[in-house]
């Protein structure tokens, strides 16, 4: 998706086809779910080395990504058919989750559908991102995770301890990074900034102030003391984050051949990055007031894209310069649309686009 790499994605190919097609069928059940203890899999305990069984959220909705993700693989490099069976086996296995892993008491996915009945962080925000959760059932996990996992410190990956003790006060910024792209991605950008000031905000203030930290433990503790890694790459899913959803820049289509700049300012006044494209940097910034909103992208040769502003298009007049682009009522041409009351300028090429979205009175 980064790179375009044609020929690093056709060479392992073969292995993705062995994984998908023949590896995780083994480990899949009756009900079409993957279950940790089949084929001998009983052992190994995942990231953290957690002592679940069975039918596992985290495990089903990362499966339902992967197909999607290899599907668009396969599409690119023209195995259409690979495509299509790994789509309806995406949306079969989503179907069963939410049939099987579903908690209708909760409002919440469960951890696993054996032992103790828990919700966890890492199953319930992978299913919204992965697109299992419809907008009702995102909207009600979030709201669990709020009511009953949030610390001073973030967000805890449990919510409670029916797993090992204080796992309920334990915050893993590896698994915060999907349920801070799960808020942003459905609607609740201000949530997502909140938990990114909590998290981050706590390690910013505390020693050593300049890295991420492996875990945070009961009151903002290290969470396995002396052991714990203050500086890890684990933790670092908040750039993408305020990469990809606050900045708002990302690609849609291998190498950056095509892009989307969709910004989620959140109360945040101002944001610039440049993401590196195989074609050279695309570069975005804002800036955000009450009555205005400034944004220049500069785009790369070779590539284009797609600006969505953040405002609700009948409340606002687009410009570009002194050239009206949309007035609350009409569009100048077909490369300005509204939909979902957002304004969408596509058709940007190379060279630097500024806009300004002014608040009508």
């Amino acid at each position: 998706l980064y790179t375009g790499d044609r020929s690093y994605a056709s060479r392992y190919y073969p292995n993705l086809l062995k994984v998908l097609d023949t590896w995780y069928p083994s480990v899949t059940d009756s009900a079409g779910l993957l279950s940790k203890g089949l084929n001998n899999t009983g052992g190994y305990g995942d990231y953290a080395f957690l002592d679940r069984t069975g039918r596992i959220t985290y495990y089903n909705a990362n499966y339902v990504q992967a197909l999607n993700d290899a599907a668009r693989m396969a599409r690119w490099l023209g195995h259409e058919a690979d495509a299509q069976r790994w789509e309806a086996r995406a949306g079969a296995v989503k179907d069963a989750v939410n049939a099987h892993l579903w908690d209708a008491d909760a409002g919440a996915y469960l951890d696993s559908a054996t032992g103790p009945v828990r919700h966890a962080q890492d199953g319930n925000s992978i299913a919204i991102t992965a697109g299992i959760a419809d907008a009702e059932r995102a909207a009600s996990a979030l709201a669990h995770l709020d009511a009953t996992t949030r610390r001073p410190y973030g967000n805890a990956f449990m919510d409670n301890d029916t797993i090992f003790g204080d796992a309920s006060q334990r915050v893993y910024a590896f698994t915060s990074y999907p349920e801070i792209v799960a808020r942003f991605e459905s609607g609740r950008a201000e949530s997502a900034v909140d938990q990114i000031r909590r998290t981050y905000g706590w390690m910013d203030s505390h020693d050593p102030g300049i890295t991420n930290w492996e875990g945070i433990g009961p009151g903002g503790s290290l969470y396995e003391g002396a052991y714990t890694s203050m500086a890890h790459g684990w933790s670092t899913g908040v750039l993408p984050a305020l990469t990809h959803q606050l900045l708002g820049a990302r690609p849609t289509s291998p190498g950056y051949a095509t892009w989307e700049v969709r910004p989620q300012p959140a109360g945040v006044s101002w944001a610039q990055g440049q993401l590196p494209t195989p074609h050279g940097p695309l570069q975005v910034s804002w800036e955000t007031a009450h009555t205005a909103f400034d944004v220049t992208v500069h785009v790369p040769g070779g590539t284009h894209g797609a600006l969505t502003f953040p405002m609700d298009a009948r409340e606002v007049t687009v410009r570009a310069g002194r050239r009206v682009l949309w007035d609350g009522r009409r569009h100048s041409d077909r490369t300005v649309q509204v939909s979902d009351h957002q304004v969408t300028v596509s058709g940007l090429g190379a060279g630097t686009h500024t806009f300004t979205a002014l608040r009508r009175k």
